[in-house]
């Protein structure tokens, strides 16, 4: 199981930013912080880097369910999106996979389908980008193996 989700496209960075945003949004995901890794690295260490930006990404309501079943779940939150772009100049949107995470935790039971619900979003919101109308689920979407009911 891989640790996040990502989608490439050939689009200009800042369009990239606010099409994840979008499609977050439709997830349920408002974005709490961004780190903007360029512009940091050029401030603290004189570094030219490319565009490279984390999202933080959460969902009100699902971290509040993940932290009332166990407490320490905030080492997790928000979750990252990572939005960069390559020196081919495409941009690159990943999103992390919080069920390669919770899968290790020695009592994940009762944060699994909470992890799912939120890994499947996640993902419909990377495979979103490429989509001109936003769909709340599709093959792509769903862990290797599964289908649409």
């Amino acid at each position: 199981m891989s640790f996040y989700y990502s989608r490439k496209l050939t689009i200009p960075f800042e369009e990239a930013i606010a099409r994840i945003t979008g499609t977050l949004k439709g997830q349920g995901f408002g974005i709490v912080t961004t780190l903007d890794i360029r512009d940091t690295l050029k401030k603290k260490l004189g570094i030219d880097f490319r565009n490279y930006v984390i999202l933080g990404a959460c969902n009100p309501e699902f971290a509040y369910k993940a932290i009332s079943l166990e407490s320490h779940m905030g080492v997790m939150l928000p979750c990252n999106v990572v939005v960069q772009q390559h020196e081919n100049g495409e941009v690159e949107i990943s999103a992390i996979n919080p069920m390669a995470t919770i899968d290790k935790l020695a009592d994940a039971r009762p944060l699994t389908d909470i992890a799912d619900e939120i890994s499947r979003r996640l993902r419909t919101a990377v495979d979103n980008l490429h989509r001109e109308t936003m769909e709340d689920k599709h093959a792509e979407a769903l862990p290797n193996g599964t289908s649409i009911p």
